[in-house]
C-alpha cells in the first residue's frame, strides 16, 4: 500500500492523490510511513474503534510514524 497516505492526526488511510489535507479531519500532516491496516465499518459497535477514538467508518492505519 505504498500508494496511500495516512493522516498523523486521525490515522485515516487515503489515496496518494490527496497530498495537502486529510479528507476526514482536515489535518495537514500526512505521511507514507505507517504500518498495520484496519477497516472499521461500524465504529459505534467496535472495540477497536473505541480504542483508536474513531467515530467514522473507513480505513485506518494502526501505527503511524
Amino acid at each position: 500500500m505504498a500508494d496511500r497516505l495516512v493522516c498523523r492526526d486521525c490515522h485515516r488511510v487515503q489515496g496518494a492523490d490527496i497530498e495537502s489535507q486529510c479528507e476526514a479531519c482536515g489535518g495537514t500532516s500526512l505521511t507514507e510511513d505507517w504500518a498495520g491496516y484496519v477497516v472499521i465499518a461500524h465504529p459505534e459497535e467496535s472495540d477497536i474503534a473505541k480504542e483508536m477514538e474513531v467515530n467514522k467508518p473507513g480505513q485506518y492505519a494502526l501505527k503511524v510514524r
